[in-house]
């Protein structure tokens, strides 16, 4: 087995099963993120009742975070808690490292879900989190 071939199987394993621990969706820009028990995807178009659902010149129709990347983000802010919605994303894993899931397709209960890109942070963390909020994130 040459080395190409080695690491394209240590890729491609992925025995991990994360669980969602939190989502959020919400309706308009800049407003705040409404948590939710439950969202509804609908193919091509995202979260229904998301501001992204079906905005045409956005690739990015759900966005997720690690629950663990949380307790880190905590830790560089010298904060007790971050919530989950101050960091604008969508849906929060436990378990799994979302960065091997790059390129490849996966499911969140009954929805399949692809791994396009990154969601780099954004000044909102600044705003949300306070100075450093930025750097914290990234």
């Amino acid at each position: 087995m040459n080395d190409d071939s080695i690491m394209k199987k240590l890729l491609n394993t992925l025995p991990q099963q994360g669980i969602v621990t939190w989502m959020g969706i919400r309706a308009a820009r800049r407003s705040p993120i409404q948590p939710v028990a439950k969202v509804a995807l609908k193919s091509g178009i995202g979260l229904v009742g998301d501001h992204y659902s079906g905005t045409p010149a956005s690739k990015r129709q759900v966005t997720l975070i690690q629950h663990e990347h949380l307790e880190a983000i905590v830790s560089l802010l010298g904060k007790e808690i971050v919530s989950p919605a101050d960091l604008r994303r969508n849906i929060v894993v436990k378990g799994i490292n979302l960065l091997a899931l790059k390129d490849k397709k996966f499911r969140i209960g009954e929805a399949l879900l692809e791994m396009t890109g990154l969601c780099h942070p954004c000044s909102r963390m600044e705003e949300n989190l306070g100075p450093g909020g930025y750097n914290a994130v990234r």
